[in-house]
């Protein structure tokens, strides 16, 4: 649950499932508004101050790419797509569009509060005006998914980014194994048990002189750790 009462904006058409998604996320500390379509997620931004806004992608009037780009013109605010497109080449396009999140149907309700409390996160911890996240001498910078260390770009799979920005954006907490499978694999996955580890590995390889923020717990799991002037 929610420290602080934030407020969400969940447009889906599905009034079924926007009705138990959104209480879901009340029963979990939000303020959620309601909209079921794209025309009406334009005027409710226009209107209101939110601190997370969640999207679906195929709605009536203005679909949720084209609200995306509405908020993107004007607001810095976190946006997530909560869609059932879920090809490569549509998580692509969501990105593109300058949505930070993407998260298929059907979604673990789980998976969708830690994904919503670390966008909030990262947008009030991290997030700086130019849209780049900067932590010591990594910068990160989400619309693209690209990441620079000391200045020059790193080769980054797409594993690898989900896992560094899900390890930032819980800086400083003990992440245990099963905490990382569930926020970047799914609970559903069906791989083996020690993919965290080999993923860690690769990713300590990619960010090569920045890899000192990733320590592992003896027993606990990972911690990403800023540098400590």
């Amino acid at each position: 649950m929610t420290e602080e009462k934030y407020r969400l904006l969940l447009a889906e058409d599905d009034v079924s499932l926007r009705t138990i998604t959104a209480a879901f996320l009340t029963g979990n500390g939000f303020e959620v508004d309601q909209v079921g379509d794209g025309n009406d997620a334009c005027r409710m931004v226009m209107q209101n101050r939110y601190d997370a806004i969640i999207l679906d992608i195929m709605m009536p009037g203005k679909d949720g790419r084209e609200v995306c780009r509405f908020i993107r013109s004007r607001y810095d605010v976190p946006v997530m797509f909560l869609t059932a497109l879920v090809s490569e080449n549509d998580m692509e396009k969501g990105y593109e569009t300058g949505a930070d999140e993407y998260l298929t149907k059907p979604f673990s309700t789980k998976v969708l509060l830690m994904k919503i409390n670390a966008l909030i996160n990262r947008y009030r911890g991290l997030l700086v005006k130019d849209g780049r996240i900067v932590i010591d001498e990594i910068e990160i910078e989400p619309a693209k998914r690209q990441v620079t260390v000391s200045g020059k770009r790193i080769d980054i799979s797409p594993k690898e980014y989900d896992l560094l920005m899900y390890l930032v954006e819980n800086r400083e907490r003990i992440l245990s194994r099963d905490q990382i499978l569930d926020a970047v694999w799914g609970r559903d996955f069906a791989g083996y048990d020690r993919a965290v580890d080999t993923y860690i590995k690769k990713l300590r390889a990619s960010l090569g002189s920045a890899s000192y923020h990733i320590e592992t717990v003896i027993k606990g799991g990972y911690i990403w750790k800023n540098k400590v002037n």
